[in-house]
């Protein structure tokens, strides 16, 4: 089995942390995340070749603010500590911290000096920028540990114990406003903790689908196969590891985009042959159950609650199953606790599996952050038009129609969100953004067609940029590209009179409407 190179970060609460990770995997190293709460055996038992320490939002020594695990640096690796991570440094190990004259958040001119290793190729006292977000400032250094950096407003902007190669630093290398701090991460990377890019897709497929076999033998397992990237990927190496000993249940809520149900069996069929596939059409009992009901909540708990019960009816008719295959990635793994222990969100693959199936996990992308998926799903062979899928809710369309859903509202929004979609790929932008689609609101307005009054439904765009969702900015769509879409939702989409672009941000606003 491969060994990789592994950089363990411990997470204080910041919410550049995924990014830290990120940006490790993407310099071809293995990253894991760890609360800060993670005990100590859990610490040594992950025996990381580096260990970076994250920002986050609480002031060093008050009362409650995490504090640095001794396993830490009794391991003896390469530390690297980020914003929090290198006032917890300082505080720990002996020097002094206090609250700083002049707060720094944004972008500050920061100048390197003293020959660092942490410094290699980024040129010394040539102030440049990088991401500041701190209160507090180390006001004197540890023993051992010298000054390596600093800002207008910051005399230690970054500290280093060479001998015992513990380096801090007090901004965010890990964001792009940071320049050079691409570099700084490659250089405490490989030059400082010696690591090797060990860390590829194409390493992890044959180890994924050995894991699988030698952990399934010979029982069977089933899977709940969305049609979305994550479950199909899993499908694929599944599929490559135990054949016919797989077993994906299509559940057809009838809440999809316009023929994408048929879309996705056919796929399946095509790349990955001899699939047990188990299609499962269900719109009516989904439809008959959201009859009437407008809560956005309830909307969800229904359509949740419907697809166990119905999903768990298929899978108990398979009786050799001992398993159940899941699309979780590591993004849903992080989000299910916070910093402190506190749970962020119960993830519906992580906390929201029926108790009584009594089936063992099989989730060979846990390791995985959604780039990474996309890549093995491209190494698999599926097909790339596929594989860029922009993300969609599970509850489906049902969350992009705003109040009651029935057939008649679904054929107008599938409509025009299949318009939108058409004419962002017709213009080149469907992979530009990050998600393109319709919502059809609960109001009608007055509107003329045909010089006759109509009192007609209304649909929003919502057309965003993201990175990972967890912000987004309202895409800039040209102005000819708006007219086209709107132009044709009216025109072709029977009972649409008005349609309305959504430019709100999020924060504050969410991606989805409902």
């Amino acid at each position: 089995m491969t060994t990789y190179s592994k950089v363990l970060i411990i997470d204080y609460g910041s919410q550049y942390t995924q990014l830290i990770a990120r940006r490790v995997r993407e310099a071809g190293v293995y990253s894991e995340i760890l609360p800060c709460t993670a005990a100590d055996e859990r610490i040594r038992e992950a025996a990381p070749s580096a260990i970076i320490l994250s920002g986050g939002p609480d002031d060093v020594g008050e009362e409650g603010a995490p504090t640095l695990s001794p396993a830490i640096l009794e391991l003896r690796v390469p530390v690297l500590g980020v914003c929090y991570g290198m006032q917890l440094l300082a505080h720990t190990l002996g020097g002094a911290l206090s609250v700083a004259q002049d707060r720094e958040y944004g972008p500050t001119e920061l100048t390197v000096y003293g020959a660092s290793p942490l410094w290699k190729d980024i040129p010394e006292n040539a102030p440049f920028t990088v991401w500041m977000s701190h209160g507090n400032t180390v006001t004197a250094l540890p023993t051992s540990f010298r000054a390596i950096a600093s800002t207008p407003g910051v005399r230690i902007a970054a500290m280093a114990d060479e001998s015992k190669n513990i380096y801090a630093v007090q901004f965010h290398p890990e964001v792009h406003h940071s320049t050079h701090g691409t570099q700084m991460l490659h250089n405490f990377l490989f030059g400082i903790a010696g690591l090797k890019p060990d860390w590829t897709v194409r390493s992890f497929v044959d180890q994924a689908i050995e894991e699988c076999r030698a952990k399934v033998g010979d029982a069977d397992v089933v899977l709940a196969l969305s049609g979305g990237v994550d479950s199909t990927v899993v499908a694929a190496i599944l599929h490559r590891a135990i054949g016919s000993q797989l077993h994906c249940i299509f559940v057809d809520h009838g809440l999809m985009r316009l023929d994408e149900g048929e879309e996705v069996v056919s796929m399946l069929s095509t790349h990955m042959p001899g699939l047990n596939l188990h299609h499962i059409k269900a719109q009516e009992l989904f439809l008959d159950k959201l009859k009437g009901v407008e809560d956005p909540e309830q909307k969800r708990k229904i359509i949740g609650h419907t697809f166990i019960e119905v999903f768990d009816r298929e899978a108990k008719k398979l009786p050799k199953v001992r398993f159940l295959g899941q699309g979780t990635i590591y993004p849903d793994i992080i989000e299910s606790y916070s910093a402190k222990g506190v749970v962020i969100k119960s993830h519906h693959n992580v906390g929201g599996l029926p108790e009584e199936m009594s089936l063992g996990l099989i989730e060979p992308l846990r390791e995985l952050f959604k780039d990474e998926v996309r890549a093995l799903g491209i190494e698999l062979g599926l097909p790339e038009e596929f594989i860029w899928r922009q993300p969609f809710p599970g509850p489906g369309l049902a969350v992009r129609i705003l109040g009651a859903v029935s057939e008649e509202r679904l054929a107008v929004l599938r409509q025009a969100d299949f318009i939108v979609r058409d004419e962002l790929k017709k213009a080149g932008w469907a992979r530009k953004v990050w998600q393109g689609f319709a919502v059809l609101l609960p109001l009608r307005t007055v509107g003329v067609m045909g010089d006759a009054r109509t009192y007609e439904n209304v649909v929003a765009l919502r057309i965003v940029d993201s990175v990972d969702a967890m912000t987004a900015d309202w895409t800039r769509l040209p102005y000819e590209l708006l007219a086209a879409i709107s132009g044709r939702i009216i025109r072709e989409v029977k009972g649409v009179n008005r349609v309305v672009y959504d430019i709100s941000s999020k924060p504050p606003s969410t991606i989805e409407w409902e």
